[in-house]
């Protein structure tokens, strides 16, 4: 550990937020209730959020409707309502879901020149991590970039490499699981670290994904048709399945980029994926049929 780096310490909600963000910083807090079965995004700043009666709040989802508590890991525009990539002010955060192997992964973060020195690791559950890194001097494609070659390189989630990603807020329970896990945060660093700090190899390949989009505001009813966003959805799930990806990681990928705009986006995500297997079953089934041997199946 530098001499300039903090003992390892730890870290609430209120305390992460203070770390983590300016007091004026907008920010996207996300609130996903189990027994309601709705999701609620609130943007505002930073210094609101960690406010007692918003924390109030946030405890009263959390626990009597078994609601998941996530925060936006950078900051919005001022006139941001959604938590889109056009939203993003800038990039202040890097991360890594570690959901496989997250001690072994964590311990090869650690030990690797590759990486600076993770600002906060989050004990999510049992062997399961977020490990953050405060940034300066990213550009939003430059930084996504990174993720994907840290996801690669250490094992981390490859859908967790969005610039619009949220993660769990530290001191509220995680309520995916039967038994609720306290989500920890720990501070190893106050340093924040630029480019030149992350020596991993960028790839082209580094996401088997092609990127989602959101269409362009239409400027006036007498241009073309463009297509909704649910069209954009379908259009990305295609392309993806196309590609050989995983139609669970696809579902993923849509519920996420989705996340706020629907009552409940992973049964979306997960009707735009069945739509576009069907789709190209039915684009395929000709020429399939053509290679059939007689009577083969």
């Amino acid at each position: 550990m530098n001499s300039q780096d903090p003992v390892k310490t730890t870290l609430g909600g209120r305390e992460f937020l203070e770390a983590a963000f300016e007091p004026s910083d907008r920010i996207a807090i996300l609130v996903r209730s189990r027994v309601r079965s709705e999701t609620l995004q609130r943007i505002t700043t930073a210094e609101r959020i960690a406010e007692p009666s918003f924390q109030h709040w946030l405890r009263f989802k959390n626990d009597q409707e078994s609601a998941d508590v996530y925060v936006g890991m950078n900051p919005l525009k001022p006139d941001a309502r959604t938590r889109t990539k056009e939203d993003i002010l800038s990039i202040r955060h890097l991360y890594l879901d570690l959901d496989h192997d997250g001690a072994a992964s964590l311990a090869s973060i650690e030990q690797s020149p590759l990486v600076p020195r993770p600002n906060y690791v989050l004990a999510t559950s049992p062997e399961k991590f977020q490990v953050i890194w405060r940034v300066r001097d990213l550009a939003q494609d430059q930084a996504e970039a990174l993720l994907r070659a840290m996801a690669r390189e250490f094992g981390g989630d490859p859908a967790a490499t969005d610039s619009t990603r949220v993660l769990r807020l530290p001191g509220f329970g995680n309520r995916k699981y039967p038994e609720t896990f306290i989500v920890r945060a720990q501070q190893y660093s106050d340093r924040v670290h630029a480019p030149v700090d992350f020596q991993l190899q960028v790839r082209h390949s580094d996401s088997p994904y092609p990127p989602m989009r959101r269409p362009p505001a239409r400027a006036s009813s007498s241009e073309p048709r463009r297509m909704s966003q649910s069209e954009h959805d379908w259009a990305f799930a295609k392309r993806a399945l196309a590609s050989g990806a995983d139609p669970e990681q696809v579902v993923r990928r849509i519920a996420e980029f989705r996340e706020g705009d629907k009552h409940d986006v992973h049964d979306y995500a997960r009707r735009t994926v069945r739509k576009a297997q069907a789709e190209l079953r039915q684009s395929t089934s000709p020429q399939d049929s053509e290679n059939r041997t007689p009577g083969g199946r």
